[in-house]
């Protein structure tokens, strides 16, 4: 059996679009233990987080994903007001950024940890198009304060790479290096 070490949304649909036939057990590791580059954290907590559940599936194969946005090698976690969503916004507005996602699969005969990289284009923000896209709601359990499949707002001018790997799971890497 897979088991989908998350409980996001977003992941649990995407792996829909390779198998239906998973399970979900959250990690609940403690991300902040990793004091490490911003690059290299998702592959890290990817990791810690498919042994965490493996060590305890042994018998089955475990997905784990974590993703982070970065403007200028700064990390952008999640917001925790909307004060911060705001900043965020602003900050990323008109500007090309970094979404990484790493992912470890791991179970009885295979172990692969990888990295995938997307490059974000944000058209420019007006304070009024921050604040009604903040008043919706949706920014607020997003890394970077945003999601590109929130198509309404316009946030986004052009992506270079996977858009799947932004919403929050690289599905195509995934197809391509666990499921082939």
């Amino acid at each position: 059996m897979l088991i989908l070490a998350s409980e996001s949304p977003r992941r649990k649909e995407l792996i829909r679009k390779i198998t239906n036939d998973f399970i979900v057990i959250p990690s609940n590791v403690d991300e902040s233990i990793l004091h490490i580059a911003p690059h290299d954290l998702p592959a890290e907590l990817s990791k810690l987080k498919a042994y965490s559940i493996f060590a305890k599936y042994p018998n089955d194969s475990v997905l784990a994903c974590d993703t982070v946005v970065i403007l200028d090698g700064k990390l952008m976690g999640k917001p925790k007001n909307k004060k911060e969503a705001f900043e965020m916004l602003t900050s990323l507005s008109g500007k090309k950024h970094v979404v990484i996602s790493g992912y470890t699969f791991v179970s009885a005969q295979k172990e692969i940890t990888r990295i995938v990289r997307t490059y974000v284009y944000f058209n420019k923000l007006t304070p009024e198009l921050i604040n009604s896209y903040i008043e919706s709601g949706s920014p607020m359990d997003k890394a970077g304060a945003y999601g590109i499949q929130d198509k309404d707002f316009n946030l986004v001018n052009h992506i270079e790479g996977d858009l799947d790997n932004v919403i929050g799971l690289p599905v195509e890497d995934i197809r391509k290096h666990v499921f082939n």
